[in-house]
């Protein structure tokens, strides 16, 4: 049957002629009656006086009318539960309330362990809601015996941690762990991860931070396969999906060897285990890989030098180097003798372990390392500077950029072990313009500089011109 048809059929169609034969009737008995009073009011004794009257009395009707609507239509909406947005399909609520604290606010970073089973986010939601606590974002972690849940909160900047802890537990949270937070935990968790990867992409150096990064306050330690100068402990063997157990998770690394996180405070969960094993696989896929941006440097004493990022293939380059150091400077690099330059300068050049900064002059010869180590979760500067371009500012300027680096990956200080007759690298160290702390224990000398937004250079160790290749 076509549509058609269906409208004939339809009983609202079928019946149309009634309506309008009871419509016709109507206006034929409203024109005769018209007729009936106007014929009767002409004739009478005041007929034109009492047309003119209803007349103004009909204006008068419609313009009330019209004013009465005007005002109507700008009076405000009435209340209700919601109403409709313009030119949107949405539904607002009728009466905002003020947002949480406008007094101020305070973020923080909440992450409790609820009951598996339909309502326990729920009642979460109710009891930070009682607080006018507002949830910005939230992830949820599956475990066995049940979920955690990781949230970003926005409170009134005079709720006390207890408070917040507090609705946790009365919401039917446990194990809840707490801590502030900043405008960089806005970003959505995705967004967050796909950012760290591709930092991770373009340098293998980045690795050991993105994981800090995607796991929040931690402890990382790469450990090489073999022992450096057999001093440190040796990698032992790790499963190639790698392990992981409450608050240790071991990895294997790409370039050799194990990475190893730890978190004491904080359990990691199955979601966070898989997130570090795909950043790692991701490393191991792409391979070793350096930024191949250099610097071309003026020094003061008008030599051209070239300051870049170093890797293994910089390793043949560096055994020459330390060959044509003194016996004293590579004393007061290592604080020892050096027996086995090649396995140490392989440790040092590998991106997983820090990054590397290396001056060749215009002849392509190297003059001078700049190192900045991961250790854990602190971060140490070393400088070796061949004998015959001592003193003339690269060690300062290759420091200043290490720093620059530190301050990049958001690393709160570093620490540079020498002696104290190593006045070149104290008086380095001093030029930075940070704070600076001295620790000596045992003839060896620790000086510590307190990361702050200071520029690192001084006028009189900045180049007098750089260039970028």
């Amino acid at each position: 049957m076509t549509d058609e048809n269906l409208a004939k059929s339809s009983p609202r169609h079928r019946h149309h002629w009634r309506r309008d034969l009871a419509e016709l009737a109507a206006l034929f008995t409203a024109v005769a009656a018209a007729d009936s009073v106007a014929d009767t009011v002409v004739h009478g004794p005041d007929g034109p006086a009492l047309l003119i009257g209803s007349a103004a009395a009909l204006l008068a009707t419609a313009g009330f009318h019209i004013w009465w609507s005007r005002r109507r239509g700008h009076a405000p909406p009435p209340t209700g539960r919601h109403e409709a947005l313009p030119d949107t399909g949405a539904t607002a609520p009728a009466s905002a309330s003020p947002g949480p604290g406008e007094g101020g606010t305070a973020l923080w970073r909440m992450r409790t362990t609820v009951r598996d089973e339909p309502g326990s986010l729920a009642a979460l939601c109710l009891a930070l809601a009682d607080l006018r606590v507002d949830i910005l974002s939230l992830q949820t972690h599956p475990l066995a015996d049940g979920t955690v849940d990781e949230l970003l909160l926005r409170s009134p900047a005079t709720l006390a941690p207890a408070d917040l802890t507090g609705a946790a537990a009365a919401g039917g949270g446990r194990e809840t762990w707490l801590e502030r937070a900043d405008a960089h935990d806005l970003v959505d968790a995705p967004t967050r991860v796909l950012g760290l990867a591709t930092r991770t992409a373009l340098d293998a150096s980045e690795l050991p931070l993105a994981l800090r990064q995607l796991l929040g306050r931690c402890t990382i330690r790469s450990i090489p396969n073999r022992p450096v100068r057999g001093g440190g402990p040796a990698a032992e063997p790790v499963p190639e999906d790698g392990e992981w157990e409450e608050t240790v998770m071991r990895l294997r690394d790409p370039s050799g060897g194990s990475i190893t996180i730890e978190r004491p405070y904080l359990p990691f969960t199955p979601t966070e285990f898989a997130r570090a094993r795909a950043l790692v696989a991701l490393d191991a896929r792409l391979g070793p890989r350096v930024p191949p941006r250099s610097d071309v440097l003026t020094l003061p004493e008008g030599n051209e030098i070239t300051v870049r990022r170093a890797d293994a293939g910089d390793l043949v380059a560096a055994r020459a180097m330390h060959e044509r150091c003194s016996p004293a400077t590579l004393s007061r690099r290592y604080h020892g003798p050096v027996t086995d330059a090649d396995r140490y300068l392989r440790h040092l050049l590998s991106p997983r372990f820090g990054r590397t900064l290396a001056a060749y002059t215009a002849s392509g010869r190297l003059v001078a390392l700049g190192h900045l180590l991961w250790d854990g979760d602190e971060t140490e500067v070393a400088l070796l500077v061949e004998d015959d371009w001592q003193q003339r500012g690269v060690g300062r300027e290759l420091l200043g950029r290490l720093v620059a680096m530190a301050c990049e990956a958001d690393c709160e200080s570093v620490y540079a072990v020498t002696t104290s007759s190593n006045t070149p690298m104290v008086a380095a160290m001093r030029a930075l313009g940070l704070p600076l702390d001295y620790q000596v224990e045992e003839g060896t000398l620790v000086i510590t500089a307190r990361l702050a937004p200071v520029r690192p250079a001084t006028d009189a160790t900045k180049p007098v011109a750089s260039r970028r290749r």
